[in-house]
Parts: C-alpha cells; structure tokens; sequence
C-alpha cells in the first residue's frame, strides 16, 4: 500500500509561500487515502507553475504543449480507460490557450479529473492578466488596466453539463476539504473540474491568501449539488463572498463507455499488426 513518503518526488521550484505546495500535498494525501500506487494512474500536465507538479511525485507522467493537456489526457483514456487519468493545469493554460479543448472534453464527458490551479494571473510567464484575473486589474502587460470581462469557469462548466464541478481554496483551513473533494472527484465517473482558488505571492498582490481567507465561504449543508439550476445560480456568485465546494454532480455515461472497441478490453491489451497495412501500402504503389 502507498505512504505518503513514497510520494516524495523532486525538490520542488516553487516561491516559497505559492499555494502549489499545499495542492501538491494533498494530491498526495488524496492518492494514499485511496489506495492508489504511482505506477496506477497517470498525470497529464501542459506549461506553466501548476503543469510542474507530477514533476514532484513518481507517477506515469506527460508533459504536453501549453494549453494541450486535455487532448493528450483523453488519448490516455482512449488507448487505456483501465488508467486513471488526472489533468493538471493553470488557469492560463486550461481556461486560456486551452479553453477550447475544455469545452469538447466536458461535452463529450471523458472519465477525466481536471485540477485546476487559479491563481488568476500567469505566473510562470512572469504576471500576465489570465482569463481570471479581476476586471480592471493592472499588471505588466495590461498597464491601463485589464479590459477583458473575468471568466467564470464554473460558470461555464455548469452551462454545459459537467458531470462535476468543484470550487476550493487551497488555505489551510480548506484543506481538508480539499482532500476530500478530490477523493470524490476521483472516484466519480466521468469528467470533474476542481477549480482551486490559489495565492501567487510574486504576481498577483491583489488576490492574496488574506484575500481569499476573508472572502470564501462554504456551500451549505443542505445545497443539493444535483439541482442544475440552483448550482449555476450559485455559481454567479463572485464578489465580497465567494462560495465553494461540490456545486454539482450530473451521473451521465462516460466518453469510453460509448466506444464499442474499448468495452471489454483497452487498446493497449489488444493484438496489434501492421501487416494488412504494408500489404495495402504495397498495393497502392
């Protein structure tokens, strides 16, 4: 069985007090706590601070082109639906240069668990405004002021049918409830969208850790994440409160689970010959 040692990776190149440590940790914490070893799952991350995260713990890793992960993590699926396959990015990389491959993988609903580090800012590219980022906010490339309306990706994925959708802050009080969340995000079947509310104390001074601290809150016990509507309405909320935990869960089937190929056995258990290709080939020419 795993242990939280044995998920010991690199050191970590991270600034000292980035809220990617915490998330790190309890990737970790959420992996053992379900019995999961390195070698049974696969992390698919593209460019950018969060995308350096399977590089600090042993695990079967990809590390694609920026705002590419997802493409990459559903052809995961598709030649292995055995693999659990976890997506890692920023919200940059996945609500920006990504964006598009959001739309299609929660439209097609692959058994995909994203993770998404919201820092609202790039920060591996050194304080760009991110499709996050606040309204009005300035920064080095945006000296007038950011111009662009803020994404609200939860939002989005409600609209759309995601099967789940999830908003945490990664301070430590949330902690566990991250973990937790995960946990049930990993264990769900089909797509999941963890949006993780994070500090980067180098680019971002206005979203802080304090920030945050003062303006999170949690769902209340009795929100019924199964009720589209509410969720979405809930979901708009963003301001002086900002709610967070499992905002909604639609059981609907699975990508692979449509594919007639991959039902009884993956591709990658399955014989493979190129031989009625060289014939055709040799026939062609």
């Amino acid at each position: 069985m795993s242990t939280f040692e044995e998920y010991k990776g690199q050191k970590p190149a991270w600034c000292p007090g980035c809220g990617n440590f915490a998330i790190l940790n309890i990737v970790k914490k959420a992996l053992v706590d379900l019995k999961m070893e390195p070698h049974e799952f696969t992390i698919v991350s593209g460019i950018g601070q969060a995308a350096k995260l399977p590089h600090y713990m042993p695990c079967n890793t990809f590390n694609g082109l920026h705002g590419r992960t997802l493409p990459v993590a559903t052809g995961l699926r598709l030649a292995n639906n055995r693999m659990p396959v976890i997506a890692v990015a920023g919200d940059g990389d996945c609500y920006g240069e990504g964006g598009n491959h959001l739309l299609h993988a929660i439209r097609r609903n692959m058994n995909i668990k994203l993770f998404v580090h919201n820092n609202q800012v790039y920060g591996l590219t050194k304080g760009q405004a991110s499709p996050t980022s606040t309204q009005g906010i300035h920064t080095k490339t945006q000296p007038f002021g950011n111009l662009a309306e803020q994404l609200n990706p939860l939002a989005l994925a409600i609209s759309l049918d995601c099967s789940f959708v999830a908003r945490v802050f990664a301070g430590a009080s949330s902690l566990t409830v991250l973990q937790e969340t995960m946990k049930q995000a990993l264990k769900h079947e089909g797509f999941a969208l963890i949006d993780i509310l994070q500090n980067c104390v180098s680019f971002n001074k206005l979203n802080t850790f304090h920030w945050y601290k003062e303006h999170v809150y949690a769902l209340e016990d009795d929100h019924d994440p199964t009720d589209r509507v509410e969720a979405f309405r809930r979901s708009l909320e963003w301001g002086e409160r900002i709610p967070t935990g499992i905002f909604y869960i639609n059981k609907r089937p699975t990508f692979e689970e449509g594919v007639p190929v991959i039902r009884k056995k993956p591709l990658v258990q399955q014989p493979f010959s190129m031989d009625g290709t060289k014939q055709e080939l040799q026939n062609f020419y």
